[in-house]
């Protein structure tokens, strides 16, 4: 997959297929239609392209609020396993906010030799979202490309898989339910940087995780995790929070790997969020949590010893 930054610049020349969004999280939706585009492109003998915006359109209107459930080179990841032939990164500033549904429309037509744009029945772009199916419709016909549109709505326990859903989900702590909609695990990554070294003097070393500005923190809690540092992969417990028992901090992210010994400052881990243990407690003493965390990784181990059980021998 080839990925571009702007589109200006391009002037492709043989057909492709298009599918525009921010794509936060690559969950089941959008895998569904991006595989459909690509299978629909490959067989009218068509390249099938994916445009993106960075940052996305929610970050740039309500900067404070808007958290990320993945990071561009995360979603870049995740498009490329969908069998794309390419991404485009579009900036997206107060100054392409103003662009018409014409103008874009009529730039993806020039630039990417646009013969099909795909979307979902609520898609809408350009300056005060004007560009919905009936007008891309008949901007399709006046410049040379068909509205592809796919209806069926992709649901997980009978409600629609949305972005705002595993939000939700990841804020009330319900994993179960924001990886089921993603359809993979929910993924942290971020450098491992130097804390106040608590965890080590209480028994269980922790990774204190550097994580890129604006990435959607899981409730506060304890979770068992995959951690994944290059090539390896170890089980781990992970809390989300401001450790109470030691007068609050900022929200961090540390987690302890399980069966490993070395140093990891300035490494990168990615962490695979598999299930919520327990919600973050304030204990009255220092022996008190100690005897919680072994508790806790008792719990991680029968967990994962049962998921590996149930798996029949799938990579565990």
């Amino acid at each position: 997959m080839w990925i571009e930054h702007g589109i200006a610049h391009l002037k492709l020349r043989s057909p492709h297929a298009t599918t525009i969004g921010a794509f936060d999280g690559v969950h089941l939706g959008h895998r569904t239609l991006i595989e459909t585009m690509v299978a629909s492109a490959r067989a009218h003998d068509m390249g099938s392209l994916v445009v993106t915006f960075d940052p996305l359109p929610g970050q740039l209107r309500d900067p404070h609020r808007y958290q990320l459930l993945s990071t561009l080179s995360e979603r870049l990841e995740r498009l490329q396993d969908l069998g794309i032939e390419g991404a485009i990164v579009v900036p997206f500033d107060t100054e392409f906010m103003q662009t018409t549904a014409l103008d874009f429309t009529t730039m993806l037509a020039h630039h990417l030799a646009l013969r099909a744009l795909w979307v979902g029945p609520d898609f809408r772009l350009g300056r005060g979202r004007e560009g919905d199916v009936d007008y891309l419709r008949q901007a399709g016909s006046r410049l040379g490309f068909e509205i592809e549109v796919l209806e069926h709505t992709v649901t997980w326990a009978d409600l629609p898989v949305r972005s705002s859903r595993i939000r939700e989900a990841l804020r009330s702590g319900d994993i179960m339910v924001a990886n089921a909609c993603l359809g993979y695990p929910y993924r942290l990554t971020g450098t491992v940087g130097h804390g106040e070294h608590r965890g080590r003097l209480l028994g269980f070393p922790t990774a204190n995780l550097d994580l890129p500005e604006g990435r959607l923190l899981p409730a506060n809690g304890v979770y068992v995790c995959h951690a994944h540092m290059d090539a390896a992969t170890y089980s781990a417990i992970t809390n989300v929070g401001t450790r109470p028992t030691f007068d609050h901090h900022p929200p961090n992210v540390e987690a302890h790997l399980l069966d490993f010994a070395g140093s990891i400052y300035g490494r990168t881990v990615r962490l695979d969020f598999l299930k919520r243990l327990r919600p973050e407690l304030r204990f009255e003493s220092a022996d008190a949590l100690i005897c919680q965390m072994h508790q806790d990784e008792a719990a991680a181990r029968a967990w994962l010893a049962g998921q590996c059980s149930g798996a029949l021998g799938r990579g565990c």
